[in-house]
């Protein structure tokens, strides 16, 4: 008698989500480079600052998985993105955090005209120079903060994805963020289905949850599971959400490091008052900010303590 298959819901999902044609990288001969993102749930002003400081400085592909409305494509024609759709799913889906890198391992494979490509996140990154200024050679990451063990969301969401001792061995690594990734198509490909099959092992109860996400990818990169070249901050990327807001200025419009540098590309701008209002105020003129309210009623409160009680339980396999 064979050995039973393990199921879950979210290997369910990941069998129909990724690709599995092999060798993603096809001829390495592309000349365009693309900035991916995923940004379900917003509306054109959520946007409009991510897309309109990108093209100011880029004019290779955008490509953003978003929900179909008439404000988001009007956006969208006006500055040249490509508009993709989530996939139809039938049943359970996981957080968008997680289905992200199904779409973009959809959109890439085969995409041999592509070069280089930055996954990233939208409504909280804005642009402030050519991302792609050096063109990256490998897989490129950015640091957010000096250990994993200081960050208590980190380690909370390593410990639920590979347990505690494991958890406890990687505490002395930078913490990446997953927010901002970079490198040829072929290795942001392999970066997307590694991620997705971390997120599998040993919980894949817990694969789909916010936070898998950051999880896979620290473990990915500091296990050695994939080449990475891991970058300090302010440099190419400033991740500034942990950052106090006094430390960082603001000049010509620009976000500047506590150093007094200004990065290409700046992440968790919105963490930070000051810099949220001025880079509205320059890039989301004509649109206005309307705050999102997400009703929280008693379905969704059963629905994230059945959630929680699944993940600190064993799964059957």
């Amino acid at each position: 008698m064979g050995s039973p298959a393990a199921s879950s819901a979210y290997l369910g999902w990941l069998a129909a989500a990724v690709a599995t044609r092999g060798e993603p990288a096809g001829e390495a001969n592309g000349s365009v480079d693309a900035v991916l993102g995923y940004a379900t749930g917003y509306d054109a002003h959520d946007i409009a600052p991510f897309v309109r400081s990108l093209r100011s400085v880029f004019d290779g592909e955008i490509a953003l998985v978003v929900d179909d409305r008439a404000d988001i494509r009007a956006l969208f024609e006006e500055y040249d993105v490509r508009l993709l759709t989530p996939a139809p799913v039938m049943g359970w889906e996981p957080h968008p955090v997680m289905a992200r890198f199904g779409a973009f391992d959809r959109h890439l494979s085969g995409r041999s005209d592509i070069r280089g490509v930055l996954i990233t996140d939208v409504r909280d990154v804005l642009f402030q120079k050519a991302p792609f200024a050096p063109q990256p050679t490998g897989l490129e990451v950015f640091v957010e903060g000096d250990r994993l063990g200081d960050h208590a969301f980190n380690m909370k969401y390593l410990r639920a994805l590979i347990g505690e001792a494991m958890a406890e061995a990687l505490a002395a690594e930078p913490s990446i963020c997953v927010g901002t990734v970079m490198g040829p198509r072929a290795e942001i490909v392999r970066f997307c289905r590694m991620v997705l099959m971390l997120a599998a092992v040993p919980r894949s109860e817990f694969g789909g949850a916010f936070g898998a996400d950051q999880a896979a990818c620290n473990i990915a990169v500091h296990m050695g599971l994939l080449q990475a070249e891991v970058n300090e901050n302010y440099g190419r990327v400033a991740t500034i959400g942990l950052t106090p807001g006094d430390r960082l200025g603001l000049k010509d419009g620009q976000v500047v490091n506590p150093d007094g540098s200004i990065s290409a590309i700046v992440h968790q701008h919105d963490r930070h008052p000051h810099l949220a209002v001025a880079m509205h105020e320059r890039w989301g003129q004509g649109l206005e900010v309307r705050e999102r309210v997400r009703p929280k009623g008693a379905g969704e409160r059963w629905r994230k303590l059945r959630e929680s009680v699944k993940r600190r339980l064993p799964e059957l396999r």
